[in-house]
């Protein structure tokens, strides 16, 4: 089941995680540029998570036997779908790159990602980017008290603008760890799964691709990326199902 925020103090907590998580992303979209390279975007990270008090939720996670993974961010470029650890390839004039950013303060988990480009890039990678910023709203747009979990994979499929829609991977429950119950899916049908009630907290995750959605995982064991090598975008938040509506919590106000 997914974590049920008990009180106000909680959910407090992570308002505080959440920020921190969005200060983080906000320095890493400035410093993305031509000839930075992933450690040092890594390192950028590590120093500020660390700055405000929290700790970087994914260096040293190691599920299900793979090898602990290296970084603060996982740092995913083009045809690389998620979980690429950082390395010293600089980026290029027109790549897109996609940052996933986990901050755990007190002990309490916010997930967030985003797609950005490189310099000039195509107008196709820039409509891919857009499109699937834009499914992410429509998700949490439907995570509404009353509303199931089927109606937000719903929204966010509906919005797919003929991409290919990721299905191995989706969005997740969050907050004491970093991955929870349930499952979100990016694809959906209305009116289906749980209930969403109120102090729920989830990770909305679409990912969409230019081309054929399959997907696979490179000897490193963790890299995902697009089998036919086209771009692929990915963009999260961490939200709370409130009676007032979603809040999200992986923003700075």
């Amino acid at each position: 089941m997914p974590v049920e925020l008990k009180s106000e103090a909680e959910l407090e907590q992570m308002r505080r995680a959440g920020r921190i998580n969005a200060e983080v992303r906000a320095l890493l979209m400035e410093a993305i540029r031509p000839g930075v390279t992933g450690l040092q975007l890594d390192e950028l990270a590590m120093s500020e998570i660390e700055r405000r008090g929290a700790v970087a939720t994914f260096k040293g996670y190691a599920p299900g036997g793979k090898p602990p993974y290296s970084g603060a961010i996982c740092y995913s470029v083009n045809e690389q779908l998620v979980h690429g650890p950082p390395n010293d390839r600089p980026l290029m004039e027109g790549d897109i790159v996609s940052i996933d950013l986990g901050a755990t303060y007190e002990g309490w988990v916010s997930d967030a990602a985003f797609t950005a480009p490189v310099g000039d890039v195509s107008q196709e990678a820039l409509d891919l980017i857009r499109v699937t910023r834009e499914a992410l709203w429509c998700g949490i747009e439907a995570a509404q008290v009353g509303n199931h979990l089927g109606d937000v994979s719903y929204a966010i499929g509906e919005h797919s603008n003929g991409y290919g829609i990721i299905e191995e991977y989706g969005g997740h429950g969050v907050g004491r760890e970093m991955h929870e119950q349930p499952h979100i899916q990016n694809m959906g049908r209305r009116g289906s799964g749980m209930p969403l009630r109120q102090g729920m907290v989830l990770a909305l995750e679409p990912m969409l691709a230019m081309g054929h959605p399959a997907t696979e995982e490179l000897d490193d064991q963790w890299t995902v990326v697009m089998r036919d090598g086209s771009l692929a975008a990915h963009w999260e938040e961490t939200i709370a199902i409130t009676d007032e509506g979603p809040e999200v919590l992986t923003r700075i106000d």
